[in-house]
C-alpha cells in the first residue's frame, strides 16, 4: 500500500517511476492498474543471481537516477546488480518493520555499504536500524508514512450510509477498531473491554473492520467465537472493505490496541477523520498519538485499562470533541501525504546531487 501510494504521489509530481516486484504478488496485480512500467521477477529465496543479472541489465539500459526499496530482503537482489555495473547510484531503503536479528556480520556489512540512506518510519524503527544493522546514525533519516488528508476528510465524508447499512442508530456511540486479523493486533482486548462496557451502558455499539491475513483464518474464528461467548450482540464484523473513510466517519471513538506497531497507518487515518482515540502505549504509536491531547493511552494487553480509558471518552463529549480536533491538526502538520512526499523528494534531490 505504501509503495503504491508513493508511486502515485511521485507520478503526480512528474517523476518517471518504474517498479521491480515479485511476479504475481499483490503489489504486481495492483500496480498493473496505475499505468507504470513493471519489471516482475521470480524470487523465492534471498539470493537470486539471475534476477540480479536481469536487474543490472535494466539499470544499465534505463539509467535510473535513484533506486528506492521498501524491503531489506530486496538488497540481496539489488546490491549484486549495482556491484556488477560498478555504477554509483543512490540506493534508499525504507524500513517498515523492526527486526530482532542482528545484521552486522560480513555479508550484511557488504550489503548495507551500498545503502546510501535508510528511511525509518518511526523512532522505534530508527533505533532498531541502529541496533541491528551496520548503518550509522548519519545515514538514517526519519520520515513517517503519510495519508491523503483530502481523501480522509471529515468535511467531505459522512458515515450515515455505513450506520444505515448496519442499522446503528444515531444516538448510539459507535466504537471501532481496524486491523487485519493477526495475533498481536489487540482484538482480544477490544472484545473484553466491549463486554465490560456493555455491563455499564446500553447506548454503545462496536465495530471491527478487517479480514484475516493469509493463514490467520483460524484466529479470526477464535475472535468471533470469543465475541459470541461474551454475548456481544452489538458488535459488527465488517470484513474487508474498500470504503475506509466512510467507515471511520461512522465511528465516534477509534481504538488502536496493537501490542507492537512500527507505525500504525490505520491510527493516522482515524485521526485524519477527526476521531478521538484510545491507543496502546507502545512502539511507533508514541510518534503519532499524544496522551491527553489527541488520545488516551493504555498499557498494552490490558483490557481493563482500555475499558477505563474508553469510559472517559464515553462520559465526556467535550473531551471527545477536543481530541478529535487536535487529532486532525496533528495529522495535517505531521502526516499529510504531501508533506511526507516533499521530504522524500528532497531526499532524492540531495542524494542525486551527491553522486554528480
Amino acid at each position: 500500500m505504501v509503495t503504491l501510494t508513493g508511486i502515485k504521489q511521485l507520478m503526480n509530481r512528474g517523476f518517471h517511476v518504474e517498479l521491480l516486484c515479485t511476479t504475481e504478488s499483490r503489489l504486481h496485480i495492483e500496480a498493473s492498474n496505475i499505468g507504470i512500467i513493471i519489471h516482475p521477477v521470480k524470487a523465492g529465496s534471498y539470493f537470486h543471481p539471475l534476477s540480479s543479472l536481469r536487474l543490472a541489465f535494466i539499470i544499465k539500459k534505463i539509467d535510473y537516477d535513484i533506486i528506492h526499496t521498501h524491503s531489506s530482503k530486496d538488497l540481496w537482489v539489488i546490491v549484486p546488480a549495482i556491484k556488477l555495473l560498478k555504477k554509483k547510484i543512490p540506493l534508499v531503503l525504507t524500513k517498515h518493520i523492526g527486526s530482532f536479528i542482528v545484521k552486522k556480520d560480513f555479508l550484511h556489512k557488504f550489503l548495507y555499504r551500498y545503502v546510501t540512506r535508510a528511511v525509518a518510519i518511526s523512532s522505534v524503527i530508527n533505533k532498531n536500524l541502529i541496533d541491528t544493522t551496520p548503518l550509522k546514525e548519519d545515514r538514517i533519516v526519519l520520515i513517517p508514512n503519510g495519508v491523503d488528508t483530502d481523501k480522509f476528510n471529515p468535511e467531505k465524508v459522512k458515515g450515515d450510509k455505513v450506520r444505515n447499512e448496519f442499522n446503528i442508530q444515531k444516538d448510539k456511540i459507535l466504537i471501532g477498531m481496524m486491523a487485519r486479523f493477526s495475533r498481536g493486533k489487540g482484538h482480544e482486548e477490544f472484545i473484553k473491554a466491549a463486554a465490560g462496557l456493555n455491563q455499564e451502558y446500553n447506548k454503545l455499539h462496536f465495530m471491527i473492520i478487517g479480514e484475516a491475513s493469509r493463514g490467520e483464518s483460524l484466529y479470526e474464528e477464535e475472535i468471533k467465537s470469543l465475541a459470541e461467548i461474551m454475548k456481544l450482540d452489538n458488535l459488527v464484523f465488517t470484513g474487508y472493505r474498500s470504503d475506509i473513510p466512510e467507515l471511520l466517519a461512522a465511528l465516534d471513538i477509534f481504538v488502536f490496541p496493537s501490542h507492537a506497531e512500527a507505525f500504525g497507518i490505520a491510527l493516522v487515518e482515524a485521526m485524519a477523520m477527526e476521531k478521538p482515540t484510545v491507543c496502546s502505549a507502545s512502539d511507533g504509536i508514541f510518534d503519532i498519538a499524544v496522551d491527553n491531547k489527541t488520545s488516551y493511552l493504555f498499557e498494552k494487553e490490558n483490557a481493563s485499562e482500555l475499558q477505563e480509558k474508553l469510559k472517559l471518552l464515553i462520559d465526556n463529549p467535550a473531551i471527545r470533541s477536543a481530541f478529535a480536533k487536535a487529532s486532525r491538526e496533528r495529522v495535517l502538520e505531521n502526516f499529510n501525504i504531501n508533506i511526507v512526499t516533499d521530504r522524500i523528494c528532497n531526499l532524492y534531490s540531495d542524494l542525486v546531487l551527491l553522486t554528480k
